[in-house]
């Protein structure tokens, strides 16, 4: 193998591929830990509506999201094609697990530097810094490459935080704000 051959393959990157509402998105492999099918989830009171709820995951509580919802591309409609992916995000420098509702997950693609374009300007307001690029998939279909930690680490961080505050709620502990004006 030549040297340039083994550059070539060092800077190829895998990335897992899925649906999201009849369009392609891709992530990095090395953040995905698996792939679920769809199992039972406890909705959790107040929580925003594309948190879809919590599952048993080996007895730990996992939050899965709908991520079409969260990028605002509507809720998603249950098939049997319908997965959880269970991502490793870190969140105040620890890791957490977070699963991520999609469509349908495709495939692992290798793809190269050169096979990736830049994220398009699309205007002064609009926030893109979540798509880490534009992976050409064949010459007419691109998949959105998207940096899942920018997706969901603010995210994590509030939903652990909506999770505690919601379960000390349902255990009838007082939050800061019940506490105030209270002499001791």
């Amino acid at each position: 193998m030549s040297a340039k051959n083994e550059t070539v393959q060092l800077q190829t990157t895998q990335y897992l591929t899925f649906m999201l509402r009849d369009e392609g998105f891709a992530i990095e492999i090395s953040k995905v830990r698996e792939v679920l099918d769809v199992t039972t989830m406890t909705r959790i009171p107040r929580m925003p509506e594309y948190l879809s709820g919590v599952i048993n995951l080996r007895g730990n509580v996992v939050p899965v999201m709908d991520l079409g919802q969260k990028l605002g591309m509507g809720s998603i409609e249950y098939t049997k094609n319908t997965c959880i992916m269970i991502v490793d995000l870190e969140v105040d420098a620890n890791m957490v697990e977070m699963g991520v509702l999609t469509d349908s997950v495709q495939m692992v693609l290798d793809l190269n530097p050169e096979d990736i374009e830049a994220v398009p300007k699309m205007g002064t307001n609009l926030n893109t810094e979540f798509i880490k690029g534009m992976g050409r998939q064949s010459e007419e279909k691109f998949l959105i490459i998207l940096d899942i930690d920018k997706v969901l680490a603010s995210e994590g961080e509030a939903v652990l935080r909506e999770i505690d505050n919601t379960a000390s709620l349902q255990l009838g502990e007082a939050t800061p704000k019940e506490v105030v004006g209270v002499e001791a």
